[in-house]
């Protein structure tokens, strides 16, 4: 599930979308999971969404925060 299709609405740029796409790549890949087209993967990149808008903008940060919220606990 590419995140650019949760962004398609808003004023986003290339480079915010380009990183925002990195963060969900690492988390997903943090989290196991592999096929992107699994239902949970929507609620990951929604995760890495709402991290990025509450200021966390490097992609490795987001992935560890959003993994570690959505992990096993």
């Amino acid at each position: 599930m590419p995140i650019n299709r949760l962004l398609r609405d808003g004023k986003i740029k290339p480079a915010d979308a380009e990183r925002l796409d990195r963060a969900l790549a690492l988390t997903l890949q943090a989290l196991g999971l592999v096929d992107r087209n699994d239902p949970i993967c929507e609620t990951v990149a929604h995760k890495v969404i709402e991290i990025d808008c509450q200021g966390t903008h490097d992609p490795e940060q987001i992935a560890a925060l959003a993994a570690k919220k959505l992990g096993p606990s």
